[in-house]
Formats: C-alpha cells, structure tokens, sequence
C-alpha cells in the first residue's frame, strides 16, 4: 500500500463525531440531550448521523459546552487545516480495518537518523522509505499502545536492527523502555520532550520536537484536527491536558495526532469546538 500524501489525508471527525464524543463524556443519551435542550430526539438523531440542523447544533453545543460556531463549520465542512510540509518530517496515513491510522517519521538532516513515532498497521510503506531515504532508525516511540497504533511494531523492530522502544510507563509492553512526562532524548539538531496527555489513554504521551523548520508535537490520539480523541479513560482529563499542555504550544506548532490530517495549534483554536474559550 502507498502511503498517501498529506495533502490527501481526510479529515477523522465532523460535527457527528465531536457532539457523540462530547455526550459520552458527559454521560448523555439523546433522551435526555433532548430533554435539555427542548428538542426532539428524533432532530438529534438526525444531526448524530451528519444531518444540518443548525438549531439543534446550537443549542447541544450550548448544553456540551462546545463552541456552536466552531461546530457548524465542522458539519458545513468549511474548513480543511493547511497542507503540512517541511523537510524532516513524513506522515504515513495507512489503513487498520475501516478506518486510517498515522505513524511519523522524525529525522535529522545532518545524520539521517530518525526517529518513528507509532507504526501504524503496515511496516512496508515505512521500510520502504527509510531505505530510499538512506534513513537509519534510531528509535520507536509510542503515543499510545492502541492495536491500531502498534500493530506491526514487531516486524518493524525485527527488520530494522531491534532499535529502542519507548512508551509511557502507565502502558508497559515487552522490551519497551518505560518513560514518563519530563523524559528528554537528543537526535543531531533534534531535541525531544515529553508530555503526559492521558484521557484517551492511560498513559497517552505527546512528543514535542525542536530542530526543524518548525516546531512539531506528536499527540496521538489526544487531538485530531477539529477534535480529539474519545475521552474513553477520562474525557474530563482529555479535556484538561489537551488544554493544559497542547493548547498552550506555540501557534505555530504543527500538530501530529493519531488520525486525520496535521494541523497547528493555532488553526485548532480557531476551528477545534472542543475548546471555545478561544
């Protein structure tokens, strides 16, 4: 499978998708979604399956504490984040089932090590780039140990030379080094730092990278462009370190997640309704 360009690269989640996660967070059903709002579930039901009912949108936006402006965007499909492209950094958007999952090839120019961060369900398309590349794999460094963000790590690891695994401590697998917010690694010009974004992972982790062009942040399913992940550990802790410890990158940090298309930090306080204090 080709790996598809950025440019290519889907948006994961609409208006739908952010107020069903937005329910489950706060524990609501469409009855009582409608009992709320004065709306009828059968409306609900409709917007949950990506109709256009702007009241509706309104007015549950209101209630799940979403920005209603920022959500009809989202199901008008207004808006795509810009093409991401700058040297030293390679996006893999592959298929896991029905759906696309990222991996994230980091590297530096001067040494041509690399750093990959997630495998994603297929080694080939990854192989195949590092060796056109002359890349030399210095390290795997997990956001999450998800099945669909892991799933050929084994067969990466065996063909190219065993390099060092990384993941937070909170989600130990076999041969992995154990890490935690805080922890720091070197790659020529590269600087790396760690973040603990838990929410939809125990021990969901953020990579932040200085050295190139840009500063990049790899989030994994912590956001998505125009959303973020299920808060399925904790959609409050989702919330809080998304906000506490994402958003308060620089503007024009680019943003990595686990699905969809790269995005900035700047464009998700512009167009993200989670987050309407923006």
């Amino acid at each position: 499978m080709v790996k598809a360009e950025a440019s290519n690269v889907k948006i994961e989640d609409f208006h739908e998708d952010v107020l069903a996660k937005a329910m489950r967070g706060n524990g609501l059903g469409k009855r009582e979604l409608a009992s709320r709002t004065g709306l009828s579930e059968k409306r609900i039901k409709g917007v949950l399956e990506g109709g256009l009912d702007e009241e509706v949108i309104g007015l549950s936006a209101k209630e799940l504490k979403l920005d209603a402006e920022k959500l009809l965007v989202s199901a008008k499909k207004e808006w795509m984040p810009e093409v991401v492209t700058i040297p030293g950094l390679r996006q893999f958007n592959l298929p896991y089932g029905g759906m696309l999952v990222n991996a994230y090839a980091v590297w530096d120019e001067s040494s041509r090590n690399v750093w990959l961060f997630d495998t994603g369900p297929e080694a080939k398309p990854i192989l195949d780039f590092l060796e056109s590349e002359k890349l030399l794999l210095d390290a795997i460094l997990l956001t999450h140990t998800h099945p669909d963000h892991i799933a050929c790590l084994e067969e990466l690891k065996q063909k190219t030379g065993n390099p060092l695994v990384f993941v937070h401590a909170l989600e130990a697998i076999e041969d992995a080094n154990l890490i935690e917010e805080g922890f720091n690694q070197n790659l020529g010009k590269l600087k790396l730092r760690t973040l603990h974004t838990h929410g939809h992972s125990q021990g969901g982790m953020t990579y932040v990278i200085e050295g190139l062009e840009t500063p990049i942040a790899v989030v994994g399913d912590a956001m998505f462009a125009g959303s973020m992940g299920g808060g399925m550990v904790s959609y409050a802790d989702a919330l809080q370190t998304n906000r506490d410890k994402i958003m308060t990158l620089p503007d024009e940090t680019i943003l990595c997640p686990g699905h969809g298309p790269m995005t900035t930090v700047g464009e998700e306080k512009r167009h993200n309704p989670f987050f309407p204090e923006f």
